[in-house]
């Protein structure tokens, strides 16, 4: 297990639980580098913020200068990048803020810690590892059969896909070119708890209980692959630690869902969880809007690799993963209003027109 892992985005929805997870089950120092965004959670990492072996630093992955002080300062044996902007509706939007983090952002990074690893001695430089995280987005769309494998070829449709699709090619660039001993990792769609609330469960779970339409996009149509962030974190720790230099492993949790399925899956746990005052189901919220442009079918992940030659397999079903979500949300209430008050009311974004 490396010594000293640097996590970049660690204030993030999967970055906290990856520095959640590195201070409960290991010995690992781990130094938390974030830029503090609008989908930033401080809260997410209160729990080990008074860790010795935890410590914060407030940082853009773009300032080159930074990267190379907080290198040079705390001498990672391993860097997991997971910043960057996330949201599909917000690149659509905005696409600069993405190109900036998810493109720019991971070049002056990579060209950061290509020079810091050319400076360690033998030892430390044959051990030290740079595990890039990205998403299924990149492969584009599928119909209604097959799944992502790693061989399949990159097609993203959104300007976030695009994004993250160019950061992929980047690493593996800097392996090809340099020498940098890289791993890439690509998830499904990942939910749990500290989840920003524009993301669809949280935001259908914090729409329902605050007596508002759940809107849904076309039909309902559209399928994902549901992976619980807490098992993410330890696929992503096995991709890092273990896998092999060079490789991609799609990390999915085998467990596709259409949207209307999952939207009708939390409304019926609300119901039993917290019912409605006037006693009448939360399905009767689901609203239907306007499609999100470009909005890719369906996706799927094989995640054989990494079962085969790591040994991962998700912890959680879909079914036992979205009941202790939505009790968490339910538990955590005080958090996600505050966020709907002060940075985030739940409104549609990326409509173009």
């Amino acid at each position: 297990m490396a010594k000293r892992i640097l996590i970049t985005g660690g204030a993030g929805f999967i970055g906290s639980a990856m520095v959640r997870l590195l201070i409960a089950e290991t010995d690992s120092a781990v130094i938390n580098l974030d830029k503090l965004t609008y989908a930033a959670n401080p809260d997410a990492v209160a729990e080990v913020a008074g860790n010795p072996r935890y410590s914060f630093v407030e940082a853009d992955i773009a300032d080159a200068p930074r990267m190379a002080e907080v290198l040079a300062r705390h001498a990672p044996d391993l860097v997991m990048n997971l910043a960057a902007e996330t949201h599909v509706d917000r690149s659509i939007d905005g696409p600069a803020d993405f190109i900036s983090t998810n493109v720019v952002g991971t070049q002056v990074l990579l060209d950061a810690v290509r020079r810091y690893w050319e400076g360690l001695d033998g030892a430390r430089r044959a051990a030290f590892r740079f595990h890039h995280i990205s998403t299924d987005e990149v492969y584009g769309s599928l119909g209604v059969t097959g799944a992502f494998t790693e061989e399949t070829a990159y097609a993203p449709n959104s300007p976030y896909a695009a994004s993250k699709a160019a950061s992929d090619h980047l690493v593996r660039a800097w392996h090809k070119t340099y020498g940098l001993p890289v791993v890439i990792t690509n998830c499904s769609n990942n939910y749990g708890p500290w989840q920003f609330p524009e993301k669809l469960i949280p935001l259908v779970v914090t729409k329902a209980l605050d007596g508002e339409a759940l809107p849904i996009y076309g039909r309902g149509e559209n399928v994902r692959d549901w992976l619980h962030v807490d098992d993410h974190a330890r696929g992503l720790l096995l991709a890092a630690t273990e896998g092999r230099i060079g490789e991609h492993y799609n990390i999915g949790g085998g467990a596709e869902r259409r949207n209307i399925e999952v939207v009708r899956a939390i409304c019926d746990i609300l119901d039993e969880l917290s019912p409605r005052s006037d006693g009448r189901p939360y399905r009767e919220q689901i609203t239907f809007v306007a499609d999100r442009p470009g909005h890719d079918l369906r996706y799927a992940v094989d995640s054989g690799k990494i079962r085969r030659e790591l040994g991962w397999a998700p912890a959680e079903t879909f079914e036992s993963g979205l009941r202790k979500t939505v009790r968490w949300y339910l538990d955590n209430a005080a958090w996600w209003r505050r966020i709907r008050r002060e940075r985030y009311d739940g409104q549609r974004l990326g409509k173009t027109a």
